[in-house]
């Protein structure tokens, strides 16, 4: 193709929108490199100290589009330090420093400042949408800032951050020339909402397709919302509560009725049971439903809901729903595609949670599933063997038994046939986290079969090296391995250490690596960040050689050590 002008093959790359693609286009030729080069707007970084802000923005002059990861997933079961890192400010100063028109900024995991969130919104006049995923650092001050000075602004969408409510009138800080919105989700907030600002705000925003309230929004004003916004296809309620006999709640099921296009609901943060019957008529249309933050709602209730909602392809859930209740799911949702159930009671042994059994029924009835995330009480060989005969085509596979080494409840005996079976049988699975008993027979599986798994995320599991040593000799395309408490040591961490130069990262906690290893692990790839997290009251660099570490994280990065680690992580 080097003979067609780079005007024809810059169009050409427009159509190639995976990351992932763009990045094998770019190592064909330097004539293709070049093109691709100028010619991206979207870049994806999974570890913001993988490469330096100044590094992308020589690499990609025309920039509009940034995603960026910051502490590692297992922040999410703060297993990271709370201030190990991940701060978004040095990116958002050299991004306002250079000639860059950004216009969308995505942030995972990252610390976000007021002071960032103010330099963003004054610098890049196109800016248009923010994303922000469990953040924190910030506060509404900052979301004021947003909202007084992006005067184009399509979305803000605030997912799982912890942000301080210090003005609860920041909805008063949009302009009244501000019309742009498509999407707006604050469910995260705690603090009170200037419900009048919000209405208008709605009210002025005709391409408004989504909009995810806190529970500070009460039930009179999401009716006055539906009917100023009956374009919606994405809805979030706030409180849900009410008395069903009231002229509000009348006229909240006639406002319902006139969203015919509502395909994706959630919320319910607080609610009335008995005022459920009104959305009732907007459920037969739902390919989405999240009640995931909804305890309030019980199993009959549930079931009584999703049995109007036949055209579902994604359903998060907690486990109150019972076995009974996912029975009900398999009968109706034919078209499910992604299922998540999650604890109603994560440190109980509630009776209500869902088993095995529940888990065959979704899997019998279910037949396009392909993405899973199921906490339960119990697990059986016999239940996942039975699952990866009905369900061949999982992407992703997440099972967490809340006693994390319980055997198989019938036989006693280890799961390692039960995720054996799914490795097998899922021929595209690419991400997988295993729980309950396993030894190393099960990583055997994993690197025998798992042709295709990019993370993998392993606790209390294994006998020893052997385990780890199956899967990274065998999972080619293995990108993120995450362990916790298992019994691998020295020897599976230094056995090909080159690996790890085609993988994004590894995290080992509580394993049997040592300094010594982690020391030499460093030396022999100079190219990989290899950082010991200690949370002791040691803060010199001074543990013995042949003591263990707490926490190693290791990640490949370009640009060498980074300068903004705290005094317990030493890098080596």
């Amino acid at each position: 193709m080097n003979y067609f002008p780079d005007e024809v093959l810059e169009h050409v790359f427009d159509f190639i929108t995976s990351h992932k693609d763009r990045n094998s286009v770019s190592l064909v030729c330097k004539s293709w490199y070049r093109i691709e080069r100028y010619s991206r707007q979207r870049v994806f970084i999974g570890n913001c100290y993988s490469i330096s802000p100044e590094r992308l923005i020589a690499r990609f002059p025309g920039l509009k589009s940034l995603t960026l990861k910051g502490k590692p997933h297992f922040a999410d079961f703060n297993l990271v330090p709370h201030d190990w890192g991940g701060f978004v400010h040095p990116w958002i100063k050299a991004l306002a420093k250079s000639r860059i028109g950004l216009e969308e900024l995505r942030l995972k995991r990252m610390v976000v400042s007021d002071e960032s969130l103010e330099l963003l919104s004054k610098t890049f006049v196109n800016f248009r949408s923010l994303v922000l995923v469990s953040c924190e650092g910030f506060t509404t001050d900052g979301l004021a800032a947003i909202a007084a000075n992006c005067r184009f602004l399509k979305e803000l969408d605030l997912q799982e951050n912890e942000v301080d409510d210090h003005r609860g009138h920041w909805f008063s800080c949009f302009p009244e020339s501000c019309t742009t919105l498509v999407s707006l989700n604050f469910a995260c907030l705690k603090g009170e909402i200037n419900l009048g600002a919000l209405e208008r705000l709605v009210a002025r925003s005709p391409n408004l397709k989504s909009l995810k309230l806190n529970r500070a929004v009460p039930l009179d004003t999401l009716q006055k919302l539906l009917m100023r916004a009956p374009q919606l296809v994405d809805l979030g309620t706030g409180s849900y509560v009410h008395d069903p006999s009231s002229e509000v709640y009348s006229k909240l099921k006639s406002a319902i009725q006139r969203c015919k296009s509502i395909r994706s609901l959630s919320g319910f943060l607080e609610v009335a049971p008995r005022c459920m019957s009104a959305i009732y008529p907007i459920c037969g249309n739902l390919t989405f439903l999240n009640l995931s933050y909804a305890p309030g709602l019980r199993s009959t209730m549930l079931t009584k809901l999703i049995q109007h909602c036949k055209k579902l392809q994604r359903l998060w859930i907690l486990d109150c729903i019972g076995d009974k209740g996912l029975g009900v799911v398999a009968s109706t949702c034919k078209e499910l595609q992604e299922l998540r159930v999650f604890p109603s009671d994560p440190f109980g042994a509630g009776n209500a949670a869902v088993t095995e059994e529940g888990l065959v029924l979704i899997s019998a009835g279910c037949p396009k599933l392909n993405s899973l995330l199921y906490f339960c009480q119990q697990m059986t060989n016999a239940a996942l063997i039975t699952v990866a005969k009905n369900c061949p085509n999982f992407i992703r596979f997440r099972l967490c038994i809340l006693e994390p080494t319980k055997p198989d409840h019938v036989t006693n005996q280890p799961l390692d046939e039960g995720f054996g079976a799914i490795v097998q049988s899922c021929k595209g699975l690419k991400r997988l986290s295993l729980s309950g008993l396993l030894t190393d027979q099960v990583f055997l599986y994993i690197g025998m079969y798992a042709e295709q798994l990019e993370m993998l995320s392993i606790a209390f599991a294994g006998d020893g090296d052997e385990g780890m040593l199956y899967v990274l000799n065998g999972c080619k395309k293995l990108r993120k391995l995450e362990i916790r408490d298992c019994p691998f040591g020295n020897a599976a961490l230094l056995e090909d250490v080159g690996k790890y130069a085609t993988m994004r990262s590894l995290w080992m906690s509580s394993c049997e690596v040592t300094l010594e290893g982690c020391k030499i692990l460093a030396e022999r790839m100079p190219s990989l960040s290899v950082e010991i997290i200690n949370e002791s009251e040691q803060t010199e660099f001074s543990l013995g050689d042949r003591q263990k570490v707490d926490k190693m994280y290791l990640y490949r990065t370009l640009v060498g050590d980074r300068m903004d680690a705290p005094e317990f992580v030493w890098i080596l």
